[in-house]
């Protein structure tokens, strides 16, 4: 993906941040800002799912028209994404789910990078149906009896199994995994974005076809299209721990932020500012869903809110 910055045409850079690709490896391409020092420059990453979009269009705005900074975005994959904030080349990761190898690599080993503070929203994976199948059939959102219903649930894409949707290869997932090691006559299929994803969930309802699918929350799509989750065996700490055998449900987990350890020491207001960004699930929702759904550009989508909640955002710019 290219580097956007906010000379870039507006409607342009709407479409690549909705289109879904982030397929990016940023670790050998750099911002013109990453790392200037003594300028009032601020590099974000973002990533590829709308809820993030939306944590960077608001700090965008507010670094740039309360703060005056410039702010460039670089949209790149999740673990991509830790490699260019190590080597300054973004500054900052306003949301990781949880990537404690990386975690461990590079804040614990190498000291490159520095927590930046909870976001405020707490993130969770799990498997869904619509509620419209599911108050048809109840026991369809337990686990066990996911493979009673295999064959309403296949698609050309999973032959002769139950189709499981996923959206990235690229995201948080141990879907593979879970639905071999609970022997389910189910084949995860990925639709290859968040966007894709949306699109095939929001035909299905519209027809009101069954469908199991990979999904998340906070997102603005519960909105539109009512889910309900399936319960899959309970999480442990720990249960995770070996990709090749979960067997467990997906954690809560408080979505974080990340800066470059540089940054963090000398950022300035703007370091300060993203330490202190912190909203909630329905705070980025609302963003997102102006987004995604109501077809508002990212800078125009947090316009909306800044004007709307200056009393969450006023102590973010306290020094």
């Amino acid at each position: 993906m290219r580097v956007r910055t906010t000379s870039a045409v507006a409607g342009v850079s709407a479409l690549l941040l909705l289109s879904g690709c982030g397929a990016a490896d940023m670790t050998r391409q750099a911002s013109p800002f990453a790392g200037a020092r003594g300028a009032r420059t601020v590099t974000l990453s973002v990533q590829s799912w709308v809820g993030a979009q939306s944590n960077v269009a608001v700090a965008q705005y507010l670094l740039e028209h309360e703060l005056d900074y410039r702010v460039d975005t670089v949209q790149v994959d999740e673990v991509p994404a830790w490699d260019a904030l190590s080597q300054g080349r973004v500054d900052a990761i306003l949301e990781d789910w949880g990537h404690p190898d990386q975690e461990k690599r590079y804040v614990e080993d190498k000291g490159t990078i520095a927590p930046g503070g909870d976001l405020g929203v707490t993130g969770h994976i799990g498997w869904y149906v619509p509620t419209y199948f599911a108050k048809e059939h109840p026991d369809v959102t337990d686990w066990k009896n996911l493979d009673k219903y295999a064959d309403r649930l296949r698609t050309p894409e999973s032959g002769g199994k139950g189709q499981l949707l996923d959206g990235s290869p690229s995201y948080v997932t141990n879907d593979k995994a879970l639905v071999d090691n609970l022997h389910l006559n189910y084949q995860v299929v990925f639709a290859g974005s968040e966007a894709a994803q949306i699109t095939q969930m929001k035909q299905f309802a519209k027809e009101k076809k069954p469908f199991l699918t990979y999904w998340y929350s906070p997102q603005w799509l519960f909105e539109k299209v009512p889910l309900t989750e399936v319960k899959l065996p309970a999480y442990k700490e720990g249960c995770d721990a070996d990709a090749a055998k979960v067997a467990c449900a997906y954690p809560h987990t408080p979505l974080k932020k990340y800066l470059n350890a540089e940054f963090a020491k000398s950022g300035g207001r703007a370091a300060a500012f993203l330490k202190k960004f912190r909203w909630t699930t329905e705070d980025q929702n609302e963003v997102s869903l102006t987004i995604a759904d109501d077809r508002l550009t990212p800078q125009e989508a947090a316009k909306k809110w800044v004007e709307r909640h200056r009393s969450t955002w006023r102590p973010w710019l306290a020094s």
